[in-house]
């Protein structure tokens, strides 16, 4: 398929647009990336999966701007509570929760359970892609990265979950330890949005 001449992010996370935007420019796409409109409403992520939520957004953005939208869908899933935060990550701690309030959730719930051995607090992020047009052409793309919870957070990069989460395929330091570049090389949105701009241009 041809790649669009414009992408409209669906994102209403201005952290998750930027990082988007970012790998997006590194991958050497040649796409106009247009920011979320201010008067599409935010939209009710419901579906009981990734890839249904990310397809909420991307159909919503789409048929509201009349242009190629890309949305995403990613999460923590986390053995010991078996697999939770997952969907509900981003609101894990409530509704209108922050990055702080569902980091502490997340670790209070693993001292609930007991997980306090590294052994027992294995991880991964997931992330899906939905790329949809405005007649309904789609392309969904996945990625994911293991590793483990932290008893705290370090580091004072990226969000989220971030400061706890250290990839197995690093070298000990948690996302938000690393450089944007170091991260988006093996993280969940890198590999996803990766696997996208391939199947874009083959």
């Amino acid at each position: 398929m041809s790649t669009p001449e414009r992408i409209v992010l669906a994102s209403a996370n201005p952290k998750k647009a930027d990082e988007l935007r970012a790998i997006l420019s590194a991958s050497g796409l040649d796409v106009e990336l247009l920011g979320r409109p201010d008067d599409v409403a935010e939209v009710v992520e419901d579906a009981p999966d990734f890839v249904g939520n990310a397809r909420l957004k991307a159909v919503a953005l789409a048929g509201a701007t009349g242009e190629w939208a890309l949305a995403d869908d990613s999460g923590l899933e986390v053995d010991a509570l078996g697999g939770e935060p997952g969907v509900r990550s981003a609101r894990f701690a409530g509704a209108s929760a922050d990055d702080a309030a569902n980091v502490d959730r997340l670790l209070a719930e693993l001292g609930r359970v007991g997980a306090v051995d590294p052994a027992e607090r294995s991880a991964r992020f997931r992330c899906t892609i939905v790329l949809r047009s405005p007649d309904g052409v789609e392309l969904v793309a996945e990625g994911a990265v293991e590793g483990r919870v932290l008893d705290g957070p370090r580091g004072a990069g990226g969000f989220g979950y971030d400061p706890v989460f250290v990839p197995d395929e690093g070298d000990g330091r948690t996302f938000a330890e690393m450089t944007a570049a170091e991260k988006h090389a093996i993280s969940h949105r890198g590999r996803a949005l990766t696997a996208l701009v391939a199947r874009l241009t083959a």
